[in-house]
């Protein structure tokens, strides 16, 4: 199984902060999703270079003793050049398909996750996870789900070594759409 892990919620939103952390209650979800992935088996991490995922994985390493290695792969998307409104631009990408200049992103970040071990936990966001899950299930929409902070999405590798979505993790409403 790899388990893909939406962070904790932020301290700020990412349209007034470039990088927060974790909010207290952020701190208490990691808390809670680092028992759940312990329970669940999972013993390999990464996570994405921004700090709320790092500051999610860091109750995992606590509980766990896993050191996760950064992969850039699994961080969220990065808004193009040019672009002055960051939430506008996302709410625009999550309402359609995903367009052909984002595709070669979904697919590295569904690649990267695909390279791992079983038994990861992946510490990520909310548009790299529908983006993972979307590439599993060869759904062309952008939105696939709506992951809560700190849900976890467990996935399963085959007999034919191909990964499909074993459950979805919890939804919630997000403050991005």
């Amino acid at each position: 199984m790899i388990f893909l892990v939406r962070h904790g919620e932020a301290a700020a939103s990412w349209g007034d902060h470039p990088d927060p952390g974790l909010s207290d209650l952020g701190r208490d979800q990691a808390e809670r999703a680092a028992l759940e992935l312990v329970a669940l088996g999972a013993h390999h991490a990464v996570t994405s270079p921004m700090q709320r995922c790092r500051e999610t994985y860091a109750a995992f390493e606590d509980l766990a003793g896993v050191a996760a290695p950064v992969v850039q792969a699994v961080s969220e998307i990065e808004t193009p050049a040019g672009i002055a409104d960051r939430v506008a631009w996302l709410r625009g990408v999550m309402a359609g398909e995903w367009s052909d200049d984002l595709l070669n992103w979904r697919k590295q970040a569904f690649a990267a996750v695909d390279a791992l071990p079983d038994g990861t936990a992946v510490f990520s966001h909310f548009v790299a996870i529908n983006a993972i899950v979307g590439e599993i299930m060869s759904d062309p929409r952008a939105l696939v789900f709506r992951p809560n902070h700190c849900s976890i999405t467990q996935l399963v590798r085959g007999k034919d070594g191909k990964l499909t979505v074993a459950t979805l993790g919890g939804e919630a409403e997000t403050r991005v759409l």
